[in-house]
């Protein structure tokens, strides 16, 4: 079975700030780290493997320093890491992400199945998952957080959370799934896996490596852009009530109906 997960290099929310006066992150001196909910799929990627066999390739898209998030992944118990990284991926939307990632998985195929995290911390669109099936044309399921091969090694057993509690689905591979950070636990590197991602030698693979159409990737291929951002201000009014208990409901009876709300 080969399955690949797509994992995504963030800033530490415990360590992250905004500039206010620019309206942006401050990336500079802030620690990158793999997104929380990709190391739930790098973990059920790799238990998958261990009960059925196989192989776990993990695909990031990123700047040169995301080489790092890779390694990390194999000394977790991934088999490969490929890194896509080109100045022609710049500043790309989920749109433009996931015709990048869908080119890599097709020059990774066949593949069984591909996993990813709910959504990244970061963007929190949650539309690469599902976007990235249909580039490929396989089923998906999202917010996944259970699952199990059936006997014929062919059908996947899930537990799909929702509002209303859950859902058990059976889907057929290939599939594309994005889970949830109740399925599992991920492990600590052991010594052994963390020698091992040292010396790994990570495979860079450019736009023309992905044989990519310069139109679909990148600012090019993004039809949103961030235009400005802010920090929301909250303003808050205090008035002490005063008088009887009675009137005291009558001026907030007033209050109330002055701001719209009866």
């Amino acid at each position: 079975m080969k399955i690949v997960v797509c994992i995504k290099q963030v800033p530490d929310a415990k360590t992250v700030r905004f500039d206010t006066e620019k309206g942006t992150l401050v990336r500079e001196g802030v620690e990158a780290v793999i997104n929380p909910f990709d190391l739930n799929a790098i973990e059920a990627g790799v238990q998958l493997k261990e009960r059925h066999g196989g192989e776990v390739t993990v695909v990031t898209m990123g700047p040169p320093q995301a080489e790092e998030a890779l390694k990390e992944a194999l000394a977790l118990g991934a088999d490969n890491g490929i890194l896509l990284s080109d100045r022609a991926f710049a500043g790309a939307d989920t749109l433009a992400t996931t015709y990048t990632l869908a080119k890599a998985v097709e020059r990774l195929a066949p593949v069984d199945l591909v996993l990813c995290g709910k959504q990244a911390i970061d963007g929190d669109t949650a539309q690469v998952g599902p976007g990235l099936a249909v580039r490929l044309g396989i089923p998906y399921v999202t917010c996944v957080s259970g699952l199990s091969f059936g006997d014929d090694q062919k059908t996947l057993r899930l537990k799909r959370s929702c509002e209303e509690g859950y859902d058990m689905v059976e889907v057929e591979i290939p599939a594309l799934l994005t889970v949830l950070a109740t399925i599992n636990t991920p492990r600590v590197p052991s010594l052994k896996g963390k020698l091992r991602a040292k010396k790994a030698r990570i495979p860079i693979w450019s736009a023309d490596d992905l044989g990519a159409d310069h139109g679909m990737i990148g600012l090019a291929g993004s039809p949103t852009q961030v235009v400005s951002t802010s920090v929301p201000k909250f303003e808050a009014k205090r008035e002490m009530l005063q008088g009887t208990p009675e009137e005291q409901v009558d001026a907030l009876l007033d209050r109330l109906e002055e701001a719209g709300i009866l």
